[in-house]
Parts: C-alpha cells; sequence; structure tokens
C-alpha cells in the first residue's frame, strides 16, 4: 500500500510543482526579463533537464543577475549600500557563471529566451569592463613602455558609472591576473559563438593589452588579493598566480580572431612568442612557490585548474596543488596563505598597512574560505576525478547558508570569534568557526555564488568541461588540436626536434670560396623572391601592428624578436619574410669581434630552440656568414662548424641543412595582415639583406692585416700614474708622438675626464679620438685596448638587460659593482637606461675596464643558466664583481710562481671559457684555501643552507651577527617563514659585509655546525647575541695552540693556514668550529627540557 502511494505523491508533487511554475509565469506578464519575486520553489528530485535548469536559472536570477548594474553590467563587490563599486576580477567570474547557465540552455530548444538573456548578461559585462578600460587607453600606452603602478590599468570601478574610484595611491590597482583572465574569459566566450568584439578600435585596444600583459614576467604586482607583499606593506612582488594567467591569455588569444566565425585577418591578434616563452619560464622557476614572501597561496588553484590550466608539467602541478593542500586546506575552506590577516579579530580595520612583526600575531588563526573547496570540486570534474569531487562535496555542504527563499548561498569566509582566538592558537582546529555576514539582508559573495553555480553545472553533468573550455586549455598539451587554425599557434612540445637550417653567404665571392670547401651556402640573390630581413627590421613591421590614432595608441614596444620569432617565416605586404637571429647583427660592443663568441652563440641559439620550440612545423634557423667572420685565425674554427652543419648535428642538436626554397614547406608561417595599405597610403619601406657587390672570381682576404697582434700592442707604454699629473698640454704632445694604441687610449681617457668629450686633439674630439683607437684595435683584436675604450667611450650592450631579467627569472638576485666596493642589488627587471647608469657609477671608480668586463660577464651568465642552470645551484646571488675577482684568482692559481695572465687581454671567448671553468664544481686536487676562494667568491652555500639559518635563529634570542650586520630573532621570524625566498635573501644581506671569500666560506661553515650542535642538543640554546666573528677568532686561537711555531709569532693574524685546513677530522677547522660553538652554549643557562636523560624526578 504504502509502495503504492508512493509513485502517486511524487505524481501530486510534479503537478503541484507545474501549477506553480504556472502561476510565477503568468504573474510576470509573459516576460522573461523581470526579476521573479519568490523562488521559494521546491526542487523537483530526478527532474527533467528544463526542471534542473529552472532551478539553476532562479539561483542565478535573484543572487547575481539581481545586483549587476543596468548601465554598466558590472557585479558591485558588495551587494548593499548606495557607493557600490565593482572588481574586474570578481565581475569576470560572474559572466562566466551567466554564461555557463546560457551553454546548458543550449540543450533545449524552447528555452523561453532564457539563453539570449544569459548571454548578453554575459556580453555585457565583458563589454562593461572593456568600456572602463578603453576609457583609460592612455594608461594602457605609457604602461606599455614603462611599467609602474601609476600607470596600470584600474581594477576597481564604480559599478554604476564605470569611474575610477581610487587612485593609485590609495589602492593597489595593478594586477596583472586580472587583465589576463578578461582576455582568457574573453577567447572561452566568443569561441563558444558570443558577439563581445564590435570594432577594429576594440580590437586595437586588445592587441595593447596582449603587449602589456607580454611583460608580466617582469612585472611585479599586487596580486589577486591586491596586497602584493605577504607583510601587507605596500610593495608588489612577482606572483606565479599573475605570471601563469598571463601565460594562459597570451597562449589563449595568440592567433585568435576576436570577431570569431564572422572575422577576417585584420581582427587576428599577436604574440611574441619569445615573451609567452618568458612567462613559461618563470612559472616554472617561480613555483611551488607564489612569490617571494608566500611560500604557498590558494591564488595558485585558478592558474593552476580552471579557468586557466596554466602548467603543462604534470609533475610540478602535482607538487605544487600538494602543498597547497598540506598548508591551507582547513576544515572550512583553505587559507588564502599563512599568516593572512584579513578580517580576522586581531587586524586593525582602520589601517590599510600592516607594522613590521604584525603578521604573527594572525599565526594560525587566519580565515578559510569555502571559495577554494568550490574550485576543487571544479578541478575533479575537468581531470575526472569523482572521488575528488565527493570529497569536497560533502566538505562544502554544511558550510552553505540559506536565503530566506531557500537559495544556496557561499559565505566569504570563517573566521576564529575574538573570544576564542587564544584557545585556537594553543590547539589549532579545536575551536568553531563562524561564517562571514553573508547570504543575510542581501549580502552575497558573488565570486563565491558565481563559481558555485559552474561547479554544481558540472558536477550534475548539465555542461560538460569542452562546454565551459571551449579552446580545450583543460586538455593536455600533447592531445590539443590548434583551435584557431593559425600555424603560429602553440602545439605540443617536440622531444627530438630537428632544426632546419638554411647557410647564406652575404656575397656570391664567400659562396664560391666556401664551396671549395664543400660547403653550399646561398646568397640573397639566389633565394629571391624570398627576402632575408634583420630581427630589427620586423621589429619596425610590428610597430604598426595596434596602432590607434583615435586612443593615442602607438603599435607594438620597440622590443627585439628572440631566437623563437625569427624561426618563423613571415608573410608580409605579399613578401616572403626570413629572418636572421639577433646574433648575426652587427653590434657596436666589442664582443661582436670575437668570432668563437659568435660560433658560441649559435650553438647556444640552437639548443635554447630545441628545448622551447612548441609550434607545429619546424623551426627555420639562418646562419649568416659575413667576410669579416673568415678573415685570419677566424676561419678554421668557422670552418669547422660549418662542417658540423654538413654532418647534421651541431652542439648535440639535431640539424638539417638545405635551401631555403626547399625548407619553407615545413616551416612555421605567420601572416602579417595588419599591414594594410590603401591605395592613398604611403607603404613602409623595409630593407632586407643585400649581397655585397664584389667580383665573383677576385680572391677572398683570408689574413687580416696584421694576423697576430704582438704582446707588446696590447702593453701601454706609459704609466697611468705619472701622466694624471701632467699638463694638457704635455698630454697632447705624446698623444701626437704615440704609435702605441694602448697608450692612445690611457691618455685620450685622462683627457677626456680632465677636459670632457668636445676638447680638440689633432684628430678631432677626445670622443672621436676615443672611437677611432676603438675600430683600430677591433680589427686587430686588441682585447685590453677595446675594453679600455669601450670603457672610455660608455659603450652599452643593449642584450645585457634581457640576460639580466633571465637571471631574475630563474629566481636569481644580481649585484653590479666592483669586488670590495658599493654594490648595486637588483631583485627587478630594470630598464636598459637605468642599467647602463648603474654600472658606469658602480664599476668605474676602480677601473674603467671594469664596467664593460661586467657587461660580458652579465651576458655569459645569462646564456649559462638558460642552458645550465645547474652550475648555479647553491647562488642565491650573482655578484658579478665577485665572480671577476674568483676568475682573477684562478689566474693565479693556474699560474703558480708565474706572473698572472691579465683577464683583461684575454678574448671575450677566452673569459666565457674561464667562467664556465670556475663554476664547475671544485676539481680534487685543489688546496682547500683554493676551494673556500672560489666558493666564497661565488657565494655558494650548501644543501638547506638557509633553513639551517632559521632553525639556529629559533634558539638565539638575541640574534647573529657578523661583519657589523645583525639579523634579530624579531621581527625576523614573526615577520616570515622558514622556507621564503625573502628569508634566505635576509640570510645573504647578513653575510654582504663580509670582504674576504675564503672568510665568507668560513662563516658558512660554522652556521652548518652551529645547525647540527644544535640539532643533536635540543636542550640548549644561546643565552646572548652570537658574534659569529668571535666565535672564529676563537676557533682560530685553538687552531694556532695546536700548530704553534716559535717563527710564526710576528704573524698571528694570518689565518691562511687556517683557511687551507680541511674541515672534516679531528685537526680539520669544524673541529675547532664545533669547540669554539660549544664553550659559547655552555656559558649560558640550560633550557629544561621535559625529556631531558639527566631529571632525576
Amino acid at each position: 500500500m504504502a509502495a503504492a502511494a508512493a509513485p502517486a505523491a511524487a505524481h501530486m508533487a510534479d503537478v503541484s510543482w507545474k501549477m506553480l511554475e504556472l502561476r510565477a509565469r503568468s504573474k510576470r506578464s509573459g516576460s522573461i526579463y523581470e526579476p521573479l519575486k519568490s523562488i521559494n520553489l521546491p526542487k523537483p528530485e530526478g527532474g527533467s533537464l528544463w526542471d534542473k535548469l529552472d532551478h539553476y536559472y532562479r539561483i542565478v536570477k535573484s543572487t547575481l543577475l539581481l545586483h549587476q548594474s543596468p548601465t554598466t553590467g558590472l557585479f558591485p563587490t558588495k551587494t548593499y549600500g548606495d557607493n557600490r563599486k565593482a572588481k574586474v576580477h570578481d565581475s569576470l567570474y560572474c559572466a562566466a557563471c551567466a554564461w555557463a547557465l546560457a551553454l546548458a540552455y543550449r540543450r533545449i530548444d524552447d528555452d523561453k529566451g532564457r539563453t539570449h538573456e544569459l548571454e548578453h548578461s554575459a556580453i555585457k559585462c565583458m563589454r562593461g569592463i572593456l568600456y572602463c578600460y578603453m576609457r583609460q587607453a592612455d594608461k594602457v600606452q605609457q604602461f606599455k613602455q614603462d611599467p609602474k603602478p601609476s600607470a596600470c590599468l584600474h581594477s576597481v570601478f564604480s559599478a554604476h558609472t564605470g569611474d575610477e574610484v581610487f587612485s593609485h595611491k590609495e589602492y593597489g590597482h595593478l594586477q596583472i591576473n586580472a587583465v589576463s583572465l578578461f582576455l582568457l574569459y574573453l577567447v572561452e566566450m566568443i569561441s563558444s559563438g558570443l558577439q563581445i568584439i564590435y570594432n577594429t578600435d576594440e580590437v586595437s585596444f586588445i592587441q595593447n593589452l596582449v603587449f602589456c600583459v607580454e611583460r608580466a614576467y617582469r612585472v611585479p604586482d599586487f596580486g589577486v588579493w591586491e596586497r602584493g607583499s605577504k607583510y601587507n606593506n605596500g610593495s608588489p612582488e612577482l606572483h606565479s598566480s599573475s605570471v601563469g594567467l598571463a601565460k594562459a591569455a597570451l597562449e589563449a588569444i595568440n592567433g585568435f580572431n576576436l570577431f570569431g566565425n564572422q572575422g577576417c585577418s585584420w581582427s587576428v591578434i599577436f604574440v611574441d612568442f619569445d615573451a609567452h616563452n618568458r612567462n613559461r619560464q618563470t612559472l616554472c622557476s617561480l613555483l611551488p612557490r607564489e612569490s617571494r614572501s608566500h611560500n604557498t597561496d590558494a591564488a595558485l588553484l585558478p592558474c593552476l585548474s580552471y579557468p586557466a590550466f596554466a602548467l603543462d608539467d604534470e609533475v610540478l602541478f602535482s607538487q605544487t596543488l600538494d602543498k597547497i593542500i598540506r598548508k591551507l586546506k582547513g576544515k572550512y575552506g583553505f587559507k588564502r596563505f599563512l599568516r593572512d590577516g584579513y578580517r580576522t579579530a586581531l587586524e586593525d580595520k582602520t589601517r590599510r598597512y600592516y607594522k613590521p612583526a604584525e603578521i604573527k600575531l594572525f599565526d594560525g588563526i587566519e580565515c578559510e574560505f569555502p571559495l577554494f573547496f568550490i574550485f576543487m570540486i571544479i578541478d575533479g570534474v575537468f581531470r575526472g576525478n569523482p572521488a575528488q569531487v565527493k570529497e569536497y562535496q560533502d566538505l562544502l555542504e554544511p558550510l552553505l547558508q540559506h536565503t530566506s527563499e531557500g537559495c544556496p548561498v557561499v559565505p566569504k569566509y570563517y573566521y576564529v570569534p575574538a573570544d576564542f582566538v587564544e584557545l585556537e592558537k594553543k590547539n589549532p582546529g579545536s575551536q568553531k568557526r563562524f561564517p562571514s555576514n553573508n547570504g543575510r539582508d542581501g549580502k552575497f559573495f558573488l565570486w563565491g555564488q558565481a563559481v558555485y553555480i559552474i561547479a554544481k553545472l558540472l558536477a550534475d553533468k548539465l555542461v560538460n568541461p569542452k562546454d565551459m573550455d571551449p579552446i580545450g586549455r583543460y586538455i593536455p598539451p600533447q592531445d590539443q588540436r590548434n583551435v584557431s587554425m593559425r600555424f603560429s599557434n602553440q602545439g605540443p612540445l617536440e622531444n627530438d626536434l630537428v632544426v632546419h637550417v638554411a647557410l647564406i653567404a652575404e656575397s656570391q665571392r664567400l659562396q664560391v670560396f666556401l664551396n671549395t670547401y664543400g660547403i653550399q651556402t646561398q646568397t640573397p640573390q639566389q633565394v629571391e623572391p624570398i627576402q632575408i630581413w634583420a630581427q630589427k627590421e620586423l621589429v619596425k613591421a610590428y610597430f604598426h601592428l595596434g596602432v590607434n590614432d583615435k586612443l593615442g595608441l602607438s603599435g607594438r614596444p620597440d622590443r627585439p624578436i628572440g631566437c623563437l620569432g625569427t624561426s618563423k617565416i613571415y608573410r608580409i605586404l605579399g613578401k616572403t619574410v626570413v629572418c636572421y637571429s639577433i646574433i648575426f647583427d652587427l653590434s657596436d660592443f666589442y664582443m661582436s669581434q670575437d668570432v668563437m663568441m659568435l660560433i658560441d652563440d649559435i650553438k647556444n641559439a640552437l639548443q635554447f630552440i630545441k628545448q622551447y620550440w612548441k609550434m607545429h612545423g619546424r623551426p627555420l634557423f639562418v646562419v649568416l656568414i659575413r667576410e669579416d667572420n673568415i678573415r685570419g685565425s677566424r676561419f678554421n674554427p668557422i670552418l669547422d662548424m660549418l662542417a658540423a652543419f654538413r654532418k647534421g648535428i651541431v652542439g648535440g642538436v639535431k640539424v638539417h641543412v638545405d635551401r631555403v626554397q626547399t625548407l619553407i614547406s615545413g616551416a612555421v608561417v605567420e601572416q602579417l595582415d595588419f599591414l594594410r595599405i590603401t591605395e592613398t597610403e604611403e607603404a613602409p619601406v623595409f630593407k632586407s639583406l643585400e649581397e655585397l657587390d664584389l667580383p665573383k672570381h677576385s680572391k677572398v682576404k683570408r689574413q687580416s692585416s696584421t694576423p697576430n697582434a704582438s704582446e707588446l700592442e696590447q702593453e701601454p707604454d706609459v704609466n697611468i700614474n705619472d701622466w694624471k699629473n701632467k699638463s694638457t698640454y704635455e698630454i697632447l704632445q705624446k698623444l701626437n708622438d704615440c704609435n702605441c694604441l694602448a697608450s692612445q687610449a690611457l691618455l685620450s681617457g685622462i683627457l677626456l675626464k680632465r677636459e670632457g668629450p668636445n676638447f680638440i686633439t689633432k684628430e678631432g674630439t677626445v670622443a672621436e679620438h676615443i672611437e677611432r683607437i676603438y675600430r683600430r684595435a677591433g680589427s686587430k683584436k686588441l682585447w685590453l685596448v677595446l675594453r679600455y675604450s669601450a670603457a672610455f667611450a660608455q659603450k652599452f650592450s643593449s642584450s645585457i638587460t634581457p640576460h639580466i631579467t633571465t637571471l631574475l627569472v630563474h629566481g636569481k638576485q644580481v649585484t653590479l659593482g666592483a669586488f670590495g666596493q658599493e654594490e648595486e642589488v637588483i631583485s627587478n627587471p630594470l630598464s636598459p637606461g637605468v642599467i647602463k647608469n648603474i654600472i658606469y657609477e658602480k664599476c668605474h671608480l676602480q677601473d674603467e675596464r671594469e664596467a664593460v668586463v661586467q657587461q660580458e660577464l652579465v651576458i655569459h651568465i645569462g646564456w649559462i643558466i638558460s642552458n645550465s642552470p645547474e652550475l648555479f645551484r647553491g647562488m642565491l646571488k650573482i655578484r658579478v664583481g665577485w665572480i671577476i675577482h674568483a676568475m682573477k684568482y684562478e689566474l693565479k692559481i693556474r699560474a703558480g710562481d708565474m706572473p698572472a695572465k691579465d683577464l683583461y687581454q684575454m678574448s671575450p671567448s677566452e673569459v666565457k671559457q674561464l667562467l664556465l671553468d670556475i663554476l664547475q664544481p671544485q676539481q680534487q686536487g685543489r688546496s682547500w684555501l683554493n676551494r673556500r676562494q672560489i666558493d666564497g667568491s661565488l657565494n655558494r652555500t650548501p644543501a638547506g643552507f638557509y633553513d639551517r639559518v632559521w632553525q639556529i635563529l629559533e634558539r638565539t634570542p638575541n640574534g647573529l651577527i657578523v661583519a657589523g650586520k645583525f639579523l634579530p630573532q624579531q621581527p625576523t621570524l614573526s615577520d616570515m617563514t622558514m622556507y621564503e625566498m625573502n628569508f634566505s635573501l635576509l640570510v645573504e644581506d647578513m653575510l654582504q659585509n663580509i670582504d674576504q671569500p675564503e672568510y665568507r666560506q668560513i662563516i658558512v661553515e660554522l652556521l652548518m655546525v652551529i645547525s647540527v650542535i644544535l640539532e643533536r642538543n635540543p636542550e640548549l640554546e644561546f643565552q646572548d647575541k652570537v658574534d659569529l666573528d668571535k666565535v672564529v677568532q676563537e676557533a682560530f686561537h685553538g687552531f694556532q695552540k695546536d700548530h704553534s711555531s716559535p717563527r710564526g709569532a710576528e704573524k698571528q693574524d694570518d689565518m691562511t693556514a687556517f683557511y687551507n685546513t680541511h674541515p672534516m677530522g679531528k685537526k680539520g677547522t669544524c673541529s675547532y668550529l664545533s669547540k669554539a660553538v660549544i664553550t659559547l652554549l655552555l656559558e649560558g643557562e640550560m633550557k629544561p627540557s621535559n625529556d631531558d636523560p639527566c631529571t632525576i624526578s
């Protein structure tokens, strides 16, 4: 009887539900746009598709769309009060929610107009954001040239008018993640068939947004939480979540047509592939960290998973996700990050910024956000992990609140009330948390509501992952197909890439000459009608991309095209163009005079292309051979390299050499259709590589006029100190009589400092005379003279800028400045002008040549760290002046009792080889003094060193001091956490004042010894400030007692023998350091321990 009644009851409930629905519709007078008066309707179990969607439609209508601004389409962050502000970030998720439900409604034929309504709610919001952004076009123009907080697009606007509401000083507007998310959702929505972009003004504006986002890898911002550094002190940081979203946006929008299916060639967006690659490298080097101060962060979830799917590396993905879950997951949601004071009971809400050490207060009582449980549900759906979906649904369900009409509401966060803070700190997780005041009095957390609806639609299979991600970002790279059908789109990473190579000789004469050695080349004429361009000509072409006079927007900024960009083929104004890499450009900096450097650059470029090429089709690498390359002693190395090309393998990279015409069929073709010239416009002029007009059968000059520069020509025959005080007349006389280029350079340098660059000499102005010396020295390969004259002329290699960025991308800091002098620390990317000023201010003081050699070193280190990052393991700071000191020391070691070779007389390729030699792990045959000298100069530390210093600091209440630099226990331990990059940098700052490399290494060894002793003796603790210099002195005195000799009395302070002692063993340095440490520890009181074996009762 009961069994029969059940279906009848269900039928009656269904009928009554339908009647209610009918009544509700009649009340709305047939309009689908009128808001519902009440949605307190039961959800039918196992109802039809319409019923299920109607349930979510009503929730979306009453909790989201009800609050959408009727004028701008933006969604406010607070759904109550009059002064409503809208965050771009939150509005984007609300738009995505409306779009997701519209996608679900597409399955129903008669949707009562709801698909149209929901789609256009999303479109209205996206266009509202675009409207707000376009009103700030002047900021975009400034920001793409100089990305600073004052020039960035705002991230908060008035919800009703779209006006600015806070200045950049009042608010952390610089949020690369928000602009990137806008671009990503723009592509996703247009791909699903929505029309959001209407005209060419909007296309050019979006292209300029892409120019801004391309530089995300070098722009510290305030991140998702708008606070920047974890310390909330107003300083921006480079965030993994921002860089990851930028990478995802660039991948999505590259080659995408903003007009969708109705588009044509001029509504396509272009992305600099080398810039995208730098963002990818930066992301991989930052992860699993979020930033220097954030060891991990829940903001990484939307970056790693929906909506960005920014990471290709599965191992790094798992490592990062595990860390987020392990460190941040709680019963009520995820913490945003550790020691986050946001909305905790102890946060002072009257202050914008925190005081130093204040974040320690929030340890263990951080608010927990259910929002991130929802992101984990979505992640489970996209990754096909039903167990994860169920786990987080079960965790989320009890946390949801409900409106009076029965709508589920996601609380923004759960907090520990003030009365329970101390109890929670004593016993983490013991206290009940309370929800923020959301869901009552019309207060909603719209970001949470939007993501909740998306998660429910996915979990209930009302939309599938392919609907929500039509461009297929969630699909693993190896399974992705080219969505936009443009050849420039990123495809799968090739494992065994073969680089196609075209050998181009600059003249027929050179071609005939090379042919006699079996090297087949082509000349520029022989590849016609294909043109060969320098990369700077391609940069000129890109100047026309995104230009819009009405909005005051210029084209692509003057940024060089990298190796990946020059390995494509271009169609420009009806011409087919191939480009040669920037390494073949004729540079004004003397390093280009060294043909071995060119060979090295070619091998590095091929290695780089092999590692990072991700496009469908093969890269085409043009090797340009100039007559100057084969003169004199340079010919044989070039010939060996060309022979390696013929054999098919260069520097471990597989290559295939052929004619340009043959290689085009397998290459990547980029159509630069934005160069549209009307009949009235004058076509831009581009300069292609021209063939040298030389007699075909005339002889190539293999020998330079001076085949081997003598040692005498390298050495000046004047003493600089003698001539500094002589009169200008005497110097001019000597300059006129002198034939030695080195002496001429030194004398001209004195005149330059004394009289200025425009002072007239026999050969024109001083500046002109120095330039002439530079040219002559270049042709004779007089490296010492070249470096002197380059320094006097303040030559600057512009390629140093990207190389510094490369070092920063790999998580290093760079210091410029001479050894033993004040250094400038570079922790964020700088413009070329700023770097040049630093070099010539900091490196020019003692020895002029240091300024140009430091540039050489930065370029060498940049290439080495790109290809062999393991050589820099344990080196957090790249101190260029100290590395030069290590190289000079290495030359002394090699010379033995003979005079050491002069670093400044070596060719750039020899300098690079010396650098590689000292970066290798130290050979066994070395003395310990030599090892400590080199490792100390390189600032190398053992594995786990910084973590061990943290553990020492925990047991040192009064802090550590070395060379006058103090590292206090507080606020250090309160402000930071052990694995934080900022703490490691703080330790490096403490060691910065040490002026002897070998002594620095002894201090590093001492800290490792202290750590081991404290680890093995948990009952011990330092009572006073630990002066590391005194501990070393104590150890040294102990060493002296054991090694005392009557003759050494006069050299009591000479620690050379101590530095030269093996660390281990009974008489090793660690033995003496240990004794000194234990003595210091036992001078203080012992800290009682509960499990002390000596305690009787």
